[in-house]
Protein backbone atom coordinates (compact mmCIF):
# COMPACT_ATOMS: atom_id res chain seq x y z
CA UNK A 1 0.00 0.00 0.00
CA UNK A 2 1.45 3.34 -0.98
CA UNK A 3 1.46 6.32 1.36
CA UNK A 4 -1.27 7.91 -0.78
CA UNK A 5 -3.55 4.89 -0.22
CA UNK A 6 -3.14 4.84 3.58
CA UNK A 7 -6.11 6.15 5.54
CA UNK A 8 -5.53 9.57 7.05
CA UNK A 9 -5.98 9.69 10.84
CA UNK A 10 -7.76 13.05 10.49
CA UNK A 11 -10.25 11.55 8.00
CA UNK A 12 -10.96 8.66 10.37
CA UNK A 13 -11.53 11.08 13.24
CA UNK A 14 -13.90 13.20 11.17
CA UNK A 15 -15.96 10.15 10.22
CA UNK A 16 -16.30 9.18 13.89
CA UNK A 17 -17.18 12.62 15.29
CA UNK A 18 -19.84 15.30 15.11
CA UNK A 19 -19.82 18.80 16.54
CA UNK A 20 -21.85 19.54 19.64
CA UNK A 21 -23.73 22.22 17.74
CA UNK A 22 -24.77 19.74 15.02
CA UNK A 23 -25.66 17.04 17.54
CA UNK A 24 -28.05 19.38 19.34
CA UNK A 25 -29.75 20.28 16.06
CA UNK A 26 -30.02 16.69 14.85
CA UNK A 27 -31.31 15.44 18.19
CA UNK A 28 -34.09 18.03 18.18
CA UNK A 29 -32.90 19.64 21.43
CA UNK A 30 -32.26 22.81 19.41
CA UNK A 31 -34.41 23.80 16.45
CA UNK A 32 -31.72 25.86 14.75
CA UNK A 33 -28.00 26.45 14.85
CA UNK A 34 -28.67 29.77 16.56
CA UNK A 35 -30.65 28.07 19.33
CA UNK A 36 -27.89 25.48 19.76
CA UNK A 37 -25.31 28.27 19.99
CA UNK A 38 -27.29 30.06 22.72
CA UNK A 39 -27.79 26.87 24.74
CA UNK A 40 -24.10 26.01 24.57
CA UNK A 41 -22.71 29.49 25.22
CA UNK A 42 -25.06 30.04 28.18
CA UNK A 43 -23.68 26.96 29.92
CA UNK A 44 -26.88 24.91 29.70
CA UNK A 45 -25.22 21.94 27.97
CA UNK A 46 -23.12 19.24 29.58
CA UNK A 47 -21.04 16.57 27.86
CA UNK A 48 -20.18 13.56 29.99
CA UNK A 49 -21.19 15.49 33.10
CA UNK A 50 -19.04 18.57 32.39
CA UNK A 51 -20.42 21.95 31.30
CA UNK A 52 -19.39 22.56 27.69
CA UNK A 53 -19.34 26.02 26.09
CA UNK A 54 -17.52 25.17 22.84
CA UNK A 55 -19.93 24.83 19.90
CA UNK A 56 -17.36 23.02 17.78
CA UNK A 57 -16.54 20.45 20.49
CA UNK A 58 -16.13 17.13 18.70
CA UNK A 59 -18.34 14.42 20.12
CA UNK A 60 -17.63 10.73 19.77
CA UNK A 61 -19.84 7.69 20.03
CA UNK A 62 -20.86 7.07 23.64
CA UNK A 63 -20.64 10.71 24.76
CA UNK A 64 -23.57 11.71 26.98
CA UNK A 65 -25.10 15.10 26.17
CA UNK A 66 -27.56 16.76 28.53
CA UNK A 67 -29.66 19.93 28.19
CA UNK A 68 -31.88 20.52 31.21
CA UNK A 69 -33.76 17.28 31.86
CA UNK A 70 -33.15 15.95 28.34
CA UNK A 71 -30.23 13.59 27.78
CA UNK A 72 -28.96 11.44 24.94
CA UNK A 73 -26.04 9.12 24.32
CA UNK A 74 -24.39 9.74 20.97
CA UNK A 75 -24.46 6.85 18.51
CA UNK A 76 -22.74 7.27 15.17
CA UNK A 77 -23.42 4.82 12.39
CA UNK A 78 -20.87 6.22 9.96
CA UNK A 79 -23.51 7.74 7.71
CA UNK A 80 -23.11 11.34 6.59
CA UNK A 81 -26.82 12.09 6.94
CA UNK A 82 -27.76 11.36 10.56
CA UNK A 83 -31.36 11.51 11.65
CA UNK A 84 -32.77 11.99 15.14
CA UNK A 85 -33.16 8.22 15.57
CA UNK A 86 -29.39 7.86 15.13
CA UNK A 87 -28.55 10.12 18.07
Amino acid sequence: MSRDDAPDAQDTFLEEAITLNDALKLSGLAGTGGQAKLLIQSGQVTVNGETETRRKRKLREGDVVRVGEEEFVLELDGEEDLGEEDL
